[in-house]
């Protein structure tokens, strides 16, 4: 994940050992002989883990005791704050309406994290602290001018720095400022609420970034395999943590390891030989390249088969409109006023194996189909219209015609969605090849793997165009038959 600081190359190696040492004194834990933390930074990646020598399939890879993660079953702060960690205060607001006193586990591991990092070296985790990023480089830090690079990209419109703001001004800056003995070392005076402010933006996006889902005891008794489903092989989390070392595990879409819970630990195992020299990599899940850049501020080439684009219902609306003449604008009206409306967007996205028991994929990712959810608003809605305009029904009853125009709006509606970009693919393609770096990369990265698949789904929908438009010429053609049959008989 991208880490855009860390230090001289001194004090970066300094605290990598520092931590290392720190964690390898931990009851319980256990780090190969054949890995290294290595500096990626070079690459935009950070700290990652590599392999030394050849490692073999289901080697462990390091042992982290569950004593190690922050967490609320860990953190001094839960006995500081007793009643902010109760089941009834992390699920519901308050009853005199208080915000600040609702938390839930992001700001609760939001509030733990500024603890410990103002604990300083009384921290029993400063070891750790002082590896983690102290700057970042998701979106949320962007300027406009960088955003604008991102163009007609719908991830803009998810960054949440409004949210994230909203979040901080209400419950972490009231608890803080209301119980300054319980986050501040005698002697130490509070910060400023200007410090405060960018410290909580600090860590809520180490948290979005470095924090894993923790799972109950119970779950983790469950006995899983590398078979098992990789986005959700556990039972729902309990909790969010920190979890030391093995958020230094950089990831993509083919990986090599894997993260096994336990009731005592949490364990990184190799899935398939890892040859000397390779880095090791965790799974995040199929997430397109816009999440991401989102939630950890980098884009690779192998997540692009997992990219979405969005498609809104207006467009598809409208391009409806355009193929269906007959209406009067009165009657387009009474039409889209008689139906509820569907959901705002609709995901467009290609059908992709999952990752084997190894980590690899090894068959194409390729645009299967159109969303079953736009399909049903389509079919919801051009029954309104034959509410709103009875003659369109000698159009509309026949089942060709329908598709045909349902193909036919769709088509025009991802023309006109891939028109909103500012650029076009194949200036995309001419920037990456010209080397373009930084943010302006993982932005066109983005924005060129979502036009990639428009694209990809208007080809797929043209060709179930010529096939409807084929059916309706066989059928014309047998209806023009049986005409003239029709007629041979009367005249006999």
């Amino acid at each position: 994940m991208m880490d855009i600081d860390g230090g001289a190359g001194a004090e970066f190696v300094e605290s990598t050992q520092n931590f290392l040492q720190w964690f390898q004194s931990l009851p319980g834990a256990t780090f190969q002989q054949n890995i290294r933390i290595e500096d990626l930074r070079e690459r935009g990646a950070g700290r990652g883990i590599i392999a030394t020598a050849d490692i073999e399939p289901d080697t462990i890879l390091f042992t982290i005791p569950r004593q190690a993660i922050l967490c609320t079953t860990t953190s001094d702060l839960a006995t500081k704050l007793p009643s902010f960690f109760t089941q009834d205060a992390s699920s519901a607001a308050s009853d005199d309406g208080d915000d600040s006193k609702s938390q839930d586990g992001w700001t609760l591991l939001i509030l733990m994290l500024i603890h410990e990092a103002l604990q300083g070296s009384a921290s029993r985790w400063k070891p750790y602290l002082d590896i983690l990023p102290r700057r970042f480089d998701t979106p949320m830090f962007w300027p406009a001018s960088d955003l604008a690079e991102l163009q007609a990209s719908s991830v803009v419109a998810k960054i949440g720095k409004a949210e994230a703001d909203a979040m901080i001004r209400t419950r972490i800056l009231p608890i803080i400022n209301a119980h300054p003995t319980a986050f501040f070392p005698a002697g130490t005076p509070p910060l400023s609420d200007a410090d405060l402010w960018a410290l909580a933006h600090r860590m809520g996006s180490t948290i979005m970034a470095y924090a894993f889902d923790l799972e109950s005891d119970a779950a983790s008794e469950k006995e899983s395999t590398p078979e098992d489903d990789w986005v959700e092989d556990h039972a729902p989390p309990i909790m969010l943590g920190m979890v030391p070392l093995a958020d230094l595990l950089n990831a993509d879409a083919t990986f090599n390891a894997h993260i096994n819970h336990t009731p005592l630990s949490l364990t990184a195992v190799s899935l398939c030989p890892i040859p000397a020299g390779t880095e090791i990599l965790n799974y995040y899940g199929p997430l397109p390249n816009s999440e991401l850049l989102r939630r950890y501020g980098y884009v690779t080439p192998s997540h692009a088969r997992h990219d979405v684009v969005e498609l809104p219902w207006d467009l598809v609306q409208s391009h409806l409109h355009r193929h269906l003449p007959i209406l009067t604008a009165a009657q387009w009206t009474a039409a889209t006023a008689s139906v509820e409306e569907p959901d705002e967007t609709f995901v467009l996205e290609r059908a992709t194996d999952e990752p084997d028991a190894t980590g690899q994929i090894t068959t194409p990712a390729t645009f299967a189909g159109l969303p079953e959810e736009l399909t049903d608003a389509v079919k919801i809605f051009l029954k309104s219209v034959v509410k709103a305009a009875p003659a369109a029904t000698v159009v509309l009853e026949d089942k060709t015609v329908r598709k045909t125009v349902f193909l036919e709006g769709v088509y025009g509606a991802l023309g006109e969605r891939e028109g909103q970009y500012a650029t076009t693919l194949e200036e995309d393609d001419a920037l990456l090849a010209n080397g373009a770096r930084g943010r302006r990369e993982m932005a066109v990265w983005v924005r060129r793997g979502e036009k990639k698949l428009l694209r990809e789904a208007r080809e797929w929908v043209a060709g179930q165009l010529d096939e409807a438009r084929r059916a309706g010429l066989s059928r014309g053609r047998e209806d023009e038959q049986g005409d003239e049959q029709a007629a041979k008989r009367r005249r006999r």
